[in-house]
């Protein structure tokens, strides 16, 4: 089949590439031409695990094509996917001025290419970007306001993670598609059929349903992770941990252990907008989603209520202090720092009068660009030399099990901030750290201790 995404961010170079996988003629289009230029020299311009490889075996294999050519993306596609961002309005609300730019350039060149182009059959405009209830119907009327050339729409939410998309979009848990008629139907079906074979369902429904359940999604999502760091909190103020508060609770099957992990509340791209946009969904309804609303401002006060611990143990005023951090991005496995707890707890630390240092595997580009306060270390260790405290914000393999005695070496003071919870109180303890996790009682050297009881 041939394809057209429209946009070669994280969601069109993802989908695209993992079509063009399973045999399909792919033409990606964007207007950012060094984008292009550097996807026809086979870089990827996003940090995905197995993205690149992917993108240059199937350009070499003539499956995957790139193009700033409008003319020559839509003449290409059988099926047209709206891949473009939806940023978040200062409200919250979703900017669908991209999505329905695309819109108006599809009906001028539909208008153009006449009743089936090419082909002969009407072609189907599939919304990939995360939209609000109702946008793929505003997508239809845009391009109808151009053109009489038959065409069908479609909405097919993304459910991909970063730093498992490859692998979540070959083998999808579900694949929801939304539309208006049996063909665009029969046509997504064929083209999901090569992902779904061991027996995952394929589920075809109206188009405002299937843009409900990406937000209805994510924002199940978001309360998951709200509310662990809400019990983990409430584990603090009673001296219980939330390590075992969570085996407890999870070991009910009705509740499983995804999402279910305390730290410093979610980031990126997906759930931050999408949990607001729910809100604003609600509000231009006339309704109030209290909950969606109370899991946004339990989430962005993690990053306060962490920050306590930093002033707990170091004072308000952090001038002539040095804090180095262990990670940047919003989770591992992706440079994205978008909404980064990280940043987040930087800024803070610069507003305190604090240097601040910072590795991280993929992402220290990326931060140069969104905080150049921050000093990047591109060494594990190196990061460490003269710090006041280490303060842990993405859980990066290579952080789980470091050298600590090279920590206790490097540090002024052996002093960790731990966002993620990865090490076990009593190791850290018969260490002689002082050491701050989430819902967890705080560690302090046994000397520590003689002198307070003291």
């Amino acid at each position: 089949m041939n394809l057209t995404m429209v946009g070669t961010g994280y969601v069109g170079l993802v989908t695209g590439a993992c079509f063009a996988e399973t045999g399909n003629s792919v033409m990606c289009l964007d207007v950012d031409e060094r984008k292009i230029a550097m996807l026809k020299r086979g870089e990827s311009p996003i940090y995905e695990p197995g993205l690149s490889e992917m993108i240059v075996r199937n350009a070499q294999a003539g499956r995957l094509h790139f193009t700033t050519s409008k003319r020559e993306a839509y003449d290409h596609g059988d099926a047209i996917f709206v891949c473009v961002g939806t940023p978040s309005d200062e409200d919250g609300s979703a900017d669908l001025k991209y999505v329905l730019a695309v819109a108006s350039d599809i009906g001028e060149e539909l208008e153009r290419l006449g009743a089936g182009g090419a082909g002969g059959a009407a072609k189907v405009v599939v919304v990939k970007s995360t939209v609000p209830v109702g946008t793929s119907h505003k997508v239809r009327d845009t391009i109808k306001a151009k053109t009489k050339v038959p065409f069908h729409i479609a909405d097919n939410p993304e459910f991909l993670k970063e730093g498992d998309a490859i692998n979540d979009f070959m083998r999808p848990d579900r694949v929801v598609v939304g539309v208006e008629h049996d063909d665009a139907g029969k046509l997504m079906r064929e083209l999901y059929e090569p992902f779904v074979r061991q027996g995952n369902p394929i589920f075809v429904m109206d188009v405002r349903s299937a843009e409900m359940v990406k937000y209805a999604s994510n924002a199940m999502l978001a309360c998951k992770i709200s509310f662990v760091n809400e019990v983990a909190n409430l584990c603090e103020h009673y001296g219980a941990s939330i390590t075992s508060v969570r085996e407890g609770m999870c070991a009910d099957k009705r509740i499983g252990n995804q999402f279910l992990y305390p730290g410093l509340g979610y980031g990126g791209s997906c759930f931050p907008k999408d949990t607001q946009a729910v809100v604003q969904m609600g509000r231009s309804a006339g309704f109030e989603c209290k909950l969606n609303a109370a899991v946004h401002e339990v989430n962005q006060d993690q990053r306060a209520h962490f920050w306590k611990k930093v002033e707990t143990e170091l004072g308000k005023d952090l001038s002539g202090r040095t804090l180095a951090f262990w990670g940047v991005a919003f989770k591992p496995r992706t440079d994205d720092i978008r909404e980064a707890p990280a940043i987040a707890l930087m800024k803070r630390a610069v507003a305190a009068g604090a240097k601040v240092r910072a590795y991280d595997p993929v992402a220290l580009e990326n931060l140069s660009r969104e905080f150049p306060q921050a000093e990047r270390v591109h060494d594990l260790y190196e990061v460490l030399d003269g710090a006041d405290a280490l303060v842990i914000a993405t859980e990066w393999n290579e952080f789980r099990s470091p050298d600590f005695g090279q920590i206790a070496a490097r540090l002024k003071s052996k002093t960790i901030f731990d966002g993620r919870n990865l090490y076990k109180r009593q190791h850290m303890e018969d260490l002689g750290f002082t050491y701050w996790s989430v819902g967890r009682t705080p560690v302090r050297p046994r000397s520590q201790k003689t002198v307070a009881a003291r």
